[in-house]
């Protein structure tokens, strides 16, 4: 229980990080790429939240969509430094945050097949 409330606090605090820096990419991208890194980053948080009041199988089909949303997010970070609308401080800071929140989830899940194997 308490990794599940750590890796919701992380999500939160990359969220209040990335919402102001996308706003200021590029217009002729916003409904696109912007757009698409926005919502895989929301749903992490959504499906933590989803998987948090679920339980069996439910829960750990839910885990493996947090844990592809998230590699999403990460491909859609690395374009966005590619095209340098992050700086490479801004690409180390957000990338080490995303690195926790998948260690994180790693463990979530890990823990959730082991129980199930119980």
């Amino acid at each position: 229980m308490a990794e599940d409330l750590k890796v919701l606090t992380r999500v939160f605090d990359l969220l209040l990080w990335l919402v102001p820096k996308a706003e200021v990419f590029p217009r002729t991208y916003r409904h696109t790429v912007t757009r698409r890194l926005l919502d895989s980053a929301l749903d992490v948080q959504d499906g933590l939240f989803l998987a948090q009041s679920t339980r069996g199988n439910k829960r750990q089909q839910t885990l493996s969509e947090v844990d592809a949303a998230l590699n999403r997010l990460r491909l859609y970070l690395r374009l966005a430094h590619h095209w340098r609308w992050l700086s490479n401080g801004q690409y180390e800071h957000i990338s080490r945050l995303v690195a926790e929140i998948g260690r994180l989830l790693g463990g979530w899940i890990r823990q959730h097949a082991n129980e199930n194997k119980k």
